[in-house]
């Protein structure tokens, strides 16, 4: 099907170089996790090498992407939380010459519309009819945007079905030439013969269209990235493969392969105009050209614009720091010698910081602690009654251990496989095209009773998997081998000593996963446990405890110099941060003053939540009753507030930090570095769960600036794709990537305020200065202003590190 041209035959070195530009651009690309398993992303992790400002600009000149707030949202804030003095602070950082009046002026300015690239199909939309024929750009997407939602839906199923080179694309092609509604639909008879034209080979697809475009090799990156991110979503979405398969020493071609679909559609209409309308053409060409050459002077438009507006966003982010910085220097309680009737750990989350004030305000006798909710176990999980395994750990790192459900209750693992695998089976005809009519159809009377009772007497959603049974046993494997009982032990001691738990332990020991309760919401996932994969943390609560209430396991641990007392319980709990409440998953084991104690916490932080649910008004039964309500309405858009206004993560001792309201902002991480050695734990917090919080920091903050390329707009208008891909909003359109607008925003204001992570670390500066040069992700989140790293040190003073040095916090 594929006409050679000799014209447009490349060297070895032009070849090479097409390559390797047309590489960076498919690297530049973050991955986004399948519904199942939603975890926060940076969408510009790929990029974190470069400034954040030098990425900003760019983006802005190649999609009008928006990486800050609109003036008017600074504007708003001037006066109330940024003052004159933050932006004085800000300017003298950036070693800028500005004045607060030059500063206010930039906001009087309207956002201005800047000239930005524009691909092919801009250039012909630019002239088109577009009262009667429809846009070239939206045409495109839609058409990339189906065939990649029933190629990728086939593909989950089965990953026969995409193998062999150019799969994806070749596929793309197949589909395409057989489509002769594409050029009826868009009113231009001959299009499809295009298609026949384009080369079967998606690398020799990139040489044709570099020289028949007449693209250089110093632009080609920028734009084969301009191109992706017209399909973002379902760049995003290759990118997640690109990530799992790079665990198992995979190589993924397929985000090339979307790129070449992207760019033969820009060939392809390239081809078209030049045949049938030659003056028009030649007019395309020449503004092409000229776009080509004058790239650099658009990205440095865009660097101008946006340079005074950074000083607005750090003025913003003094402001916050300025006030925490003062309540860190406060004299902090001294640390208490006496052992803890309760120990509490809780998830890093900051909705757990509110429920941990909540409960240690009761009674001296608590202590809690703060570690990332998988609990360090490094597994992937798989329940009775299930094919599937499931990670359950952080997106960034692969499970090492399997771990299954063992049951010698017969007549609950029938129950179970009947549950889990009824769910399958009506999930799967739900998801299938027509089911909007044929599973109402095909149920009848009995589906129209489901939706009556969902609606007027809903009950409390149950994850068919999530839910585990009361009476589990776990069998831990590594390698298809069993876990030895000196081997759990090691385990257990390693995640002991990473939780600061080797002595002192208290009667009571909570280990406290966090999940949310909600129903009809594709996303509820990303208000689950982020360390734990988008999954509730009873699972690895569950199991933890198992291995530490283990006699064999409690005395191989004495070799690893930690003695658990006969008298200490484990007990594994869960926090529903929806309705605020501790379940315990051994209620007959907890101490009655221990039941009152989580009782009370709950009533405290449902209180202190209230207000931001618009729920201030009722006493406390009610207000239980509300949030549990708020779980089971299948109409309910804002079941909870997530983690919105996220602002900092502080690695320290609890008593730095105890005295201080932290609002439910602060990620909260125990860390006594004293009893570090080698500064291991610091290693591990610095190069996980530190990456974890600017990944849910920046979504947040990425959804806000700009929701329609990083957010998923309105969650009412959702879509499920391939059972667990992700989502459309509406029909159509491309794969939606980030947080709803009902999750930032109650309708009358922004409940996430958005401003890059502060990390606060209790530790010598030498051993932070050395993990962060050792390992370049850290070293590029830093040095490249994606975030602010700080340091506390045994008394009231602050440093902070940038451009390399240690700078003391006035």
């Amino acid at each position: 099907m594929n006409a050679v041209n000799p014209l447009l035959e490349t060297t070895e070195l032009e070849t090479s170089a097409i390559n390797q530009a047309i590489d960076l651009a498919c690297q530049r690309i973050a991955p986004t996790w399948p519904l199942d398993q939603l975890i926060a992303v940076n969408p510009w992790w790929e990029m974190t090498s470069g400034r954040f400002s030098e990425v900003a600009a760019r983006l802005g000149a190649l999609t009008q992407a928006h990486c800050l707030m609109p003036k008017q949202y600074f504007a708003d804030q001037f006066g109330k939380t940024i003052q004159e003095n933050h932006l004085i602070e800000a300017v003298k950082e950036a070693n800028m010459n500005a004045n607060i009046e030059m500063l206010k002026l930039h906001l009087d300015q309207d956002d201005c519309s800047l000239a930005h690239w524009h691909n092919i199909s801009d250039f012909l939309d630019s002239d088109r009819d577009r009262q009667h024929k429809i846009a070239w750009r939206d045409e495109i997407t839609h058409q990339i945007s189906q065939f990649c939602a029933d190629y990728f839906q086939r593909s989950e199923f089965s990953r026969a079905y995409e193998e062999g080179p150019n799969a994806v694309y070749r596929h793309w092609l197949d589909v395409i030439r057989h489509d002769p509604g594409i050029e009826i639909l868009m009113g231009e008879s001959g299009l499809t013969k295009q298609f026949t034209l384009l080369p079967d080979n998606y690398e020799q697809l990139f040489h044709e269209a570099m020289a028949e475009m007449e693209i250089d090799a110093d632009v080609t990156t920028d734009y084969a990235h301009a191109l992706l991110l017209d399909v973002n979503g379902w760049a995003s979405w290759i990118a997640y493969r690109r990530w799992q398969d790079k665990f198992d020493g995979i190589e993924n071609q397929q985000m090339q392969e979307l790129l070449a679909i992207r760019m033969a559609w820009e060939l392809a209409i390239w081809r078209y105009q030049k045949q049938t309308d030659a003056t028009e053409f030649k007019r395309i060409r020449y503004f092409w050209k000229r776009q080509l050459s004058s790239l650099p002077v658009l990205l440095n438009t865009h660097r101008a614009e946006q340079e005074f507006t950074w000083i607005w966003q750090r003025a913003a982010e003094l402001a916050f720091q300025q006030e925490l910085h003062q309540a860190l220097r406060q004299t902090t309680p001294q640390i208490e010698n006496t052992t803890p009737q309760l120990q509490a750990a809780f998830c890093i989350d900051v909705r757990s910081e509110v429920m941990r004030r909540a409960l240690e305000s009761q009674d001296t006798k608590i202590q809690t602690l703060g570690f990332a909710g998988f609990f360090g176990l490094p597994i992937e999980f798989k329940a009775q009654g299930s094919k599937f395994t499931r990670p359950q750990l952080p997106g960034l790192l692969k499970p090492t251990i399997q771990v299954r459900e063992t049951n010698t209750d017969l007549l609950e693992l029938k129950a179970k496989e009947r549950n889990y695998n009824s769910n399958a089976r009506w999930s799967e005809f739900g998801d299938a095209p027509p089911a909007t009519f044929s599973l109402v159809e095909a149920t009848g009377l009995k589906y129209a009773y489901k939706l009556f009772k969902d609606s007027f007497f809903p009950t409390k959603h149950q994850h068919p998997i999530n839910h585990a049974s009361q009476i589990t046993r776990w069998d831990l494997h590594r390698d298809d081998k069993p876990l030895t009982v000196g081997e759990k032990a090691e385990l257990a001691a390693g995640i002991l000593n990473a939780m600061g738990l080797t002595t002192g332990f208290a009667p009571n020991v909570l280990l406290v996963g966090h999940g949310s309760s909600n129903c009809n919401n594709p996303h509820a996932a990303g208000l689950d446990c982020g360390a734990c994969g988008g999954q509730t943390g009873e699972v690895n609560a569950r199991i933890l405890v198992n291995l530490l209430n283990d006699t064999q396991i409690r005395d191989a641990l004495q070799s690893h110099s930690i003695t658990i007392p006969q008298s200490t319980r484990f007990i594994a709990a869960l926090h529903d941060t929806t309705t605020d409440e501790i379940k315990t998953f051994d209620a007959n084991k907890v101490d009655f003053e221990v039941q009152q104690w989580l009782e009370k916490a709950g009533q405290t932080a449902r209180r202190e939540r209230a207000e931001n649910l618009g729920l201030k008004d009722l006493d406390d039964h009610n207000l239980l009753k509300a949030t549990q309500q708020r779980g089971k309405d299948w109409s309910q858009v804002r079941p909870e507030w997530g983690l919105a206004n996220n602002a900092a993560f502080i690695v320290a001792p609890r008593n730095r930090t105890k005295h201080i309201d932290l609002k439910g902002r602060s990620f909260l991480h125990d860390y006594q570095w004293q009893n570090d050695k080698n500064f291991s734990v610091l290693e591990l917090i610095m190069t996980a769960p530190m990456l974890v919080t600017h990944w849910i920091n920046t979504q947040y903050n990425a959804s806000i600036t700009d929701n329609l390329k990083y957010g998923s707009g309105n969650k009412v208008l959702h879509n499920v794709v391939g059972g667990h891909i992700g989502v459309f909003e509406g029909n159509g359109g491309d794969l939606r990537i980030g947080l709803s607008m009902q999750s930032l925003h109650n309708g009358e204001r922004w409940m996430h305020e958005p401003l890059r992570m502060s990390v606060y670390i209790a530790a010598p500066r030498e051993a932070i200065s050395d993990i962060i040069q050792r390992h370049s992700t850290v070293k590029n989140l830093i040095d490249n202003d994606w975030l602010h790293l700080f340091r506390l040190d045994d008394g009231a003073t602050i440093e902070r590190y940038y451009h390399r040095e240690w700078h003391k916090v006035n």
